[in-house]
């Protein structure tokens, strides 16, 4: 008896044994390049101006627009004259997605921090304030013809990938990815932006900014910020809102978040402690919204990286009662992508059919209605302002002078191959 007691103790060892043991494997991946979170966080400056390479997420305030190079830092145009907008210079911000901003601050993400730059003197941007490890971990995008090696988020962020052989057991991971001349000498700015208001961003942002709290989302939460005080940000809460959100826009003390499954629509009356109201659902697909008045308009999107491979269209959206949203009419689009409103028209940037421009006067007829179309333009998106145009292309940073129907070309910035 004694015996198989012995036998049975080996037995259940060499199982216990065998099944702590780790499977690996040898293969070619995507292996990640890191900067530490040292060197992330002494690494914000200003340097003379660069080229547009690969923008982003555009932002006006005063005579100024930033435009975030994606994963770089953040261009800043005088464009005091829009026939002939000056580059002036380039702030490195590593890992910076989206901005908003308030008076002189500008707020930016910087990887995992949220940082705030002063911009009361723009020959002297300097950064204020970061708040540490608040925003999710994201990653650049990778080669998907091979698959991610082991990511070690305690080495830094991860801001290139290294295409090799590695030696590692099987797992798996999900990790949201960001959303996507010659330099000249820095001219002299010494005035910056004012310290009134806010500025306007276009419609595929993911920061907000109602009085003195700042607003942002990532796919599945709502971060909320106190910026009272412009050189002490405070971390209020994050709250989950459910899941693929892409965009917010606020008008008043309305939040209108565009997600990849429906318009969600949040009282902010009381800024901390935003109150569901109502959500209008549509097929899964891309989603930015802005809002008029009684009506939403929201761009659908299909493609792999949204879901859907069938829908494209504009959706026209009653919110006279905005605990009862429902759709008025859709309009087919080709691959529609931001989108902006001033008055009665509308700027739909529709991917490879261009620009184009729409009375939208009568929610019900808009598709016989367009004013103006630029089908030469790959467009990603746009911010009308009062008879001034900017939109950002696949080629290049545009503006356009407007009114009424009549649109004119003003000047553009061409972005530059690597």
């Amino acid at each position: 008896m004694k015996k198989h007691l012995i036998y049975i103790m080996i037995l259940v060892a060499l199982i216990m044994n065998a099944c702590t043991d780790k499977i690996t494997e040898i293969f070619v991946a995507n292996s990640p390049v890191y900067m530490s979170y040292e060197e992330l966080r002494s690494s914000i400056k200003q340097v003379a101006a660069q080229d547009l390479i690969k923008p982003g997420k555009m932002y006006f305030k005063d005579n100024y627009i930033f435009i975030v190079e994606q994963m770089k830092g953040i261009h800043i145009i005088d464009n005091s004259n829009p026939s002939a907008p000056q580059n002036i210079s380039f702030i490195e911000i590593p890992g910076a997605v989206d901005i908003a901003i308030k008076g002189t601050v500008l707020y930016a993400d910087s990887y995992v921090d949220l940082v705030a730059l002063d911009l009361s003197n723009l020959n002297n941007i300097s950064e204020i304030h970061r708040l540490e490890n608040i925003l999710p971990y994201i990653i650049p995008p990778y080669n998907e013809d091979y698959p991610l090696a082991r990511i070690d988020e305690d080495k830094g962020v991860i801001i290139d990938w290294e295409i090799k052989k590695v030696k590692q057991s099987p797992e798996h991971y999900y990790y949201p990815m960001f959303r996507e001349g010659i330099a000249m000498d820095m001219a002299n700015y010494a005035g910056g932006v004012s310290s009134n208001g806010t500025g306007v961003g276009g419609s595929m942002a993911r920061f907000g900014i109602s009085e003195n709290t700042l607003y942002i989302v990532d796919e599945s939460s709502l971060h909320i910020f106190n910026i009272s005080n412009p050189s002490l940000v405070v971390d209020v809460k994050t709250t989950g809102i459910g899941w693929g959100i892409e965009t917010m826009f606020i008008l008043g003390n309305k939040m209108f978040l565009g997600t990849q499954s429906g318009m969600l629509i949040y009282d902010i009356s009381v800024p901390v402690s935003p109150m569901y109201i109502s959500q209008f659902w549509h097929v899964t697909s891309c989603d930015p919204v802005v809002v008029q008045d009684t009506l939403a308009f929201v761009t659908l999107r299909g493609g792999s990286a949204c879901w859907n491979n069938s829908v494209n269209e504009l959706d026209v959206i009653s919110i006279n009662n905005i605990s009862e949203p429902y759709l008025i009419r859709a309009y087919p689009m080709v691959g529609p992508y931001g989108l902006g409103i001033d008055g009665n028209l509308l700027f739909v940037c529709d991917g490879d059919a261009g620009l184009k421009v729409y009375d939208i006067s009568d929610p019900l007829t808009i598709n016989e209605k367009q004013v103006a179309h630029f089908p030469d333009i790959f467009a990603y998106d746009v911010i009308p302002l009062n008879g001034n145009l900017l939109l950002i292309g696949e080629d290049g940073f545009y503006q356009y002078t407007y009114t009424g129907s009549n649109i004119q070309f003003l000047s553009k910035i061409d972005i530059q191959s690597n």
